[in-house]
Protein backbone atom coordinates (compact mmCIF):
# COMPACT_ATOMS: atom_id res chain seq x y z
CA UNK A 1 0.00 0.00 0.00
CA UNK A 2 1.43 3.31 -0.85
CA UNK A 3 1.17 6.17 1.83
CA UNK A 4 -0.43 9.66 1.04
CA UNK A 5 2.97 12.05 0.53
CA UNK A 6 0.40 14.78 1.93
CA UNK A 7 -0.22 12.67 5.08
CA UNK A 8 2.53 12.82 8.29
CA UNK A 9 4.61 9.26 8.90
CA UNK A 10 4.84 8.05 12.08
CA UNK A 11 8.34 5.94 12.14
CA UNK A 12 6.95 4.77 16.05
CA UNK A 13 4.15 3.30 14.07
CA UNK A 14 6.07 1.34 11.58
CA UNK A 15 6.06 -2.74 13.37
CA UNK A 16 3.37 -1.80 15.85
CA UNK A 17 1.18 -4.64 16.59
CA UNK A 18 -2.56 -2.98 16.64
CA UNK A 19 -6.15 -4.61 16.93
CA UNK A 20 -9.31 -2.00 15.52
CA UNK A 21 -12.55 -3.51 16.01
CA UNK A 22 -15.33 -2.69 13.97
CA UNK A 23 -12.75 -2.54 11.22
CA UNK A 24 -14.62 -3.87 8.45
CA UNK A 25 -16.40 -0.18 6.97
CA UNK A 26 -16.69 3.33 7.68
CA UNK A 27 -14.35 4.91 9.49
CA UNK A 28 -12.92 1.46 11.31
CA UNK A 29 -12.04 0.90 7.58
CA UNK A 30 -10.15 3.98 7.57
CA UNK A 31 -8.42 3.60 10.48
CA UNK A 32 -7.00 -0.08 9.22
CA UNK A 33 -6.21 1.81 5.85
CA UNK A 34 -4.42 4.51 7.85
CA UNK A 35 -2.30 1.85 10.31
CA UNK A 36 -1.26 0.21 7.42
CA UNK A 37 0.17 2.63 5.53
CA UNK A 38 1.73 3.44 8.23
CA UNK A 39 3.51 0.04 8.44
CA UNK A 40 1.94 -1.35 11.17
CA UNK A 41 0.72 -4.91 11.95
CA UNK A 42 -3.02 -4.56 11.64
CA UNK A 43 -5.83 -7.36 13.00
CA UNK A 44 -8.98 -6.09 12.63
CA UNK A 45 -12.28 -7.70 13.61
CA UNK A 46 -16.03 -6.86 12.12
CA UNK A 47 -19.58 -9.11 12.49
CA UNK A 48 -19.64 -7.97 8.76
CA UNK A 49 -17.63 -10.67 6.62
CA UNK A 50 -18.39 -9.35 3.45
CA UNK A 51 -17.39 -6.21 3.36
CA UNK A 52 -14.15 -6.86 6.16
CA UNK A 53 -13.13 -9.62 3.34
CA UNK A 54 -13.34 -6.94 0.62
CA UNK A 55 -10.99 -4.48 2.62
CA UNK A 56 -8.58 -7.38 3.74
CA UNK A 57 -8.13 -8.30 -0.16
CA UNK A 58 -7.98 -4.20 -1.13
CA UNK A 59 -4.72 -4.32 1.26
CA UNK A 60 -3.81 -7.63 0.72
CA UNK A 61 -0.69 -5.81 -1.49
CA UNK A 62 0.90 -3.96 1.68
CA UNK A 63 4.02 -5.07 3.18
CA UNK A 64 2.01 -6.27 6.19
CA UNK A 65 -1.01 -6.65 5.34
CA UNK A 66 -3.88 -6.85 7.87
CA UNK A 67 -5.55 -9.91 9.31
CA UNK A 68 -9.15 -9.93 9.42
CA UNK A 69 -11.50 -11.85 12.18
CA UNK A 70 -14.89 -12.35 12.41
CA UNK A 71 -16.47 -11.40 15.82
CA UNK A 72 -19.29 -10.11 16.98
CA UNK A 73 -18.38 -8.22 20.27
CA UNK A 74 -21.51 -8.39 21.73
CA UNK A 75 -20.78 -12.26 22.56
CA UNK A 76 -17.66 -11.72 25.68
CA UNK A 77 -16.47 -15.25 25.30
CA UNK A 78 -16.17 -14.82 21.18
CA UNK A 79 -14.49 -11.44 22.55
CA UNK A 80 -12.11 -12.74 24.35
CA UNK A 81 -11.10 -15.56 22.24
CA UNK A 82 -10.54 -13.23 18.94
CA UNK A 83 -8.09 -10.87 21.64
CA UNK A 84 -6.23 -13.75 22.48
CA UNK A 85 -6.04 -15.04 18.85
CA UNK A 86 -5.20 -11.50 17.96
CA UNK A 87 -2.08 -11.32 20.46
CA UNK A 88 -1.07 -14.53 18.98
CA UNK A 89 -0.95 -13.37 15.46
CA UNK A 90 0.73 -10.12 16.56
CA UNK A 91 2.87 -11.39 19.10
CA UNK A 92 1.65 -9.06 21.41
CA UNK A 93 -0.49 -5.96 21.41
CA UNK A 94 0.91 -2.39 21.09
CA UNK A 95 -2.47 -0.70 20.59
CA UNK A 96 -5.99 -1.43 20.82
CA UNK A 97 -8.65 1.00 19.02
CA UNK A 98 -12.06 0.38 19.86
CA UNK A 99 -14.17 1.44 17.24
CA UNK A 100 -17.20 -0.65 16.82
CA UNK A 101 -20.49 0.67 17.83
CA UNK A 102 -24.28 0.93 15.82
CA UNK A 103 -26.09 3.87 16.45
CA UNK A 104 -29.39 3.05 15.27
CA UNK A 105 -31.83 5.06 16.28
CA UNK A 106 -34.90 4.35 18.75
CA UNK A 107 -37.93 6.21 20.36
CA UNK A 108 -38.02 6.44 24.51
CA UNK A 109 -41.25 4.60 24.66
CA UNK A 110 -39.69 1.64 22.61
CA UNK A 111 -36.78 0.55 24.78
CA UNK A 112 -37.14 -2.60 26.01
CA UNK A 113 -34.81 -4.13 29.10
CA UNK A 114 -33.38 -6.34 26.54
CA UNK A 115 -32.97 -3.92 23.71
CA UNK A 116 -31.16 -1.64 26.51
CA UNK A 117 -29.25 -4.56 27.90
CA UNK A 118 -28.25 -5.29 24.30
CA UNK A 119 -27.63 -1.89 23.13
CA UNK A 120 -24.84 -1.07 26.09
CA UNK A 121 -23.65 -4.78 24.71
CA UNK A 122 -22.67 -2.57 21.36
CA UNK A 123 -21.82 0.17 22.06
CA UNK A 124 -19.96 -0.06 25.59
CA UNK A 125 -19.42 -3.05 27.56
CA UNK A 126 -17.01 -4.48 24.56
CA UNK A 127 -14.49 -1.95 25.14
CA UNK A 128 -13.76 -2.62 28.80
CA UNK A 129 -13.53 -5.96 28.07
CA UNK A 130 -11.01 -5.71 25.15
CA UNK A 131 -9.19 -3.02 26.81
CA UNK A 132 -8.95 -5.59 30.00
CA UNK A 133 -8.11 -8.59 27.80
CA UNK A 134 -5.37 -6.16 26.09
CA UNK A 135 -3.63 -4.56 29.53
CA UNK A 136 -1.58 -7.85 30.44
CA UNK A 137 0.12 -7.65 27.02
CA UNK A 138 1.19 -4.10 27.10
CA UNK A 139 2.07 -4.58 30.86
CA UNK A 140 4.48 -7.03 29.02
CA UNK A 141 5.69 -4.89 25.96
CA UNK A 142 6.44 -2.32 28.64
CA UNK A 143 2.82 -0.25 27.41
CA UNK A 144 1.21 0.67 24.95
CA UNK A 145 -2.29 2.99 23.53
CA UNK A 146 -5.66 2.33 23.79
CA UNK A 147 -8.11 4.54 22.15
CA UNK A 148 -12.05 4.58 22.92
CA UNK A 149 -14.32 5.82 20.55
CA UNK A 150 -16.70 7.98 21.72
CA UNK A 151 -19.33 10.40 20.04
CA UNK A 152 -20.25 14.03 19.19
CA UNK A 153 -24.00 12.90 19.62
CA UNK A 154 -24.31 12.56 23.47
CA UNK A 155 -22.74 16.79 23.20
CA UNK A 156 -24.95 18.24 21.08
CA UNK A 157 -28.07 15.84 22.62
CA UNK A 158 -29.30 14.46 19.19
CA UNK A 159 -32.78 12.89 19.14
CA UNK A 160 -33.97 9.32 18.89
CA UNK A 161 -30.70 8.02 20.52
CA UNK A 162 -30.99 8.23 24.39
CA UNK A 163 -29.37 4.72 24.82
CA UNK A 164 -26.51 5.25 22.12
CA UNK A 165 -25.83 8.96 23.67
CA UNK A 166 -25.58 7.28 27.43
CA UNK A 167 -22.98 4.35 26.05
CA UNK A 168 -20.95 7.06 24.44
CA UNK A 169 -21.16 9.59 27.60
CA UNK A 170 -19.88 6.41 29.94
CA UNK A 171 -16.92 5.91 27.15
CA UNK A 172 -15.46 9.40 27.96
CA UNK A 173 -15.64 8.46 31.89
CA UNK A 174 -14.27 4.92 31.60
CA UNK A 175 -11.69 6.47 29.35
CA UNK A 176 -10.82 9.07 32.01
CA UNK A 177 -10.62 6.13 34.81
CA UNK A 178 -8.67 3.54 32.57
CA UNK A 179 -6.13 6.45 31.95
CA UNK A 180 -5.25 7.11 35.67
CA UNK A 181 -5.29 3.07 36.61
CA UNK A 182 -2.90 2.25 33.80
CA UNK A 183 -0.89 5.34 33.55
CA UNK A 184 2.15 3.80 35.72
CA UNK A 185 1.97 0.68 33.53
CA UNK A 186 3.03 3.41 30.61
CA UNK A 187 -0.48 2.85 29.04
CA UNK A 188 -2.05 6.11 27.56
CA UNK A 189 -5.61 5.95 27.50
CA UNK A 190 -7.46 8.60 25.30
CA UNK A 191 -10.93 8.75 23.61
CA UNK A 192 -11.54 9.74 19.96
CA UNK A 193 -14.88 12.31 19.80
CA UNK A 194 -15.99 12.37 15.96
CA UNK A 195 -18.36 14.22 14.84
CA UNK A 196 -20.83 13.60 11.92
CA UNK A 197 -18.28 11.34 9.56
CA UNK A 198 -19.36 11.21 5.53
CA UNK A 199 -20.32 7.15 5.45
CA UNK A 200 -22.12 5.15 3.62
CA UNK A 201 -24.14 4.34 7.15
CA UNK A 202 -24.66 8.08 8.03
CA UNK A 203 -25.59 8.99 4.79
CA UNK A 204 -28.61 6.43 4.64
CA UNK A 205 -30.03 9.18 7.53
CA UNK A 206 -29.46 12.34 6.41
CA UNK A 207 -31.13 13.31 2.91
CA UNK A 208 -28.89 16.59 1.06
CA UNK A 209 -30.70 19.00 3.19
CA UNK A 210 -29.75 17.49 6.10
CA UNK A 211 -25.78 17.17 4.95
CA UNK A 212 -26.66 20.88 4.25
CA UNK A 213 -27.75 21.56 8.06
CA UNK A 214 -24.65 19.20 9.17
CA UNK A 215 -22.50 21.55 7.94
CA UNK A 216 -24.37 24.77 8.19
CA UNK A 217 -23.69 23.87 12.54
CA UNK A 218 -19.93 23.56 11.88
CA UNK A 219 -17.62 25.85 11.71
CA UNK A 220 -15.91 24.34 8.78
CA UNK A 221 -17.55 24.10 5.68
CA UNK A 222 -17.13 20.78 4.88
CA UNK A 223 -17.60 17.18 5.78
CA UNK A 224 -15.69 14.96 7.82
CA UNK A 225 -14.09 11.96 6.11
CA UNK A 226 -12.94 8.99 7.73
CA UNK A 227 -9.23 10.01 7.01
CA UNK A 228 -9.73 12.92 8.95
CA UNK A 229 -10.67 10.19 12.00
CA UNK A 230 -7.59 8.01 11.08
CA UNK A 231 -4.99 11.46 11.06
CA UNK A 232 -6.33 11.92 14.81
CA UNK A 233 -6.18 8.31 15.67
CA UNK A 234 -2.64 7.41 14.10
CA UNK A 235 -0.80 10.71 15.90
CA UNK A 236 -2.44 9.55 19.25
CA UNK A 237 -1.61 6.13 18.80
CA UNK A 238 1.98 7.16 18.10
CA UNK A 239 4.74 8.33 19.92
CA UNK A 240 4.46 11.67 19.76
CA UNK A 241 1.54 11.70 21.43
CA UNK A 242 3.97 10.28 24.40
CA UNK A 243 2.31 12.80 27.21
CA UNK A 244 -1.07 12.82 25.90
CA UNK A 245 -3.82 10.68 28.22
CA UNK A 246 -7.21 10.85 29.88
CA UNK A 247 -8.36 13.11 27.57
CA UNK A 248 -11.30 13.24 24.45
CA UNK A 249 -9.86 14.45 21.18
CA UNK A 250 -12.05 16.15 18.72
CA UNK A 251 -12.57 15.71 14.92
CA UNK A 252 -16.45 17.35 14.36
CA UNK A 253 -15.33 20.08 12.43
CA UNK A 254 -16.21 22.46 15.29
CA UNK A 255 -20.56 21.31 15.47
CA UNK A 256 -22.32 22.61 17.80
Amino acid sequence: MTADPQRARYPSLAGRRVIVTGGGSGIGAGLVEGFVAQGARVVFCDIDVAASEALADRLSGAAAPPLFLQCDLRDLDALGAMMEEAEGALGGIDVLVNNAANDDRHAIADVTPDYWDERIAVNLRHQFFAAQAAVPAMRQAGGGVILNFGSISWHLGLRDLVLYQTAKAAIEGMTRSLARDLGRDNIRVNAIVPGNVQTPRQLQWYSPEGEAEIVAGQCLDARVQPADVAALVLFLASDDARMCTGHEYFVDAGWR
